[in-house]
């Protein structure tokens, strides 16, 4: 967390614009949302393995996770309502 417990203004700009590029990709057919829902889970697993590795809190990790599981169904959604172009 940033100051006075907000989020972070870096991570989340990061964050927002990281998705808002992935989104693009799949409009533009380069990616399919499969393609983006398979890196989003191996990012996961990356997360819980570097986590447990360097002694990160649980807490830390679970926010982390949770910011991925957002990007997920964002990209469940996406491809719910695209039905795979």
């Amino acid at each position: 967390m940033g100051v006075h417990g907000e989020p972070d203004a870096h991570g989340q700009a990061a964050l927002l614009l990281v998705e808002s590029l992935l989104h693009t990709l799949v409009e533009r057919g380069l990616l399919t949302p499969h393609d983006i829902l398979s890196t989003v889970q191996v990012a996961a697993e990356v997360k819980r393995d570097l986590a447990e590795s360097t002694g990160e809190s649980r807490e830390r990790m679970e926010q982390s996770l949770g910011l991925l599981a957002a990007i997920e169904r964002s990209f469940v959604a996406y491809d719910d309502s695209t039905k795979w172009r």
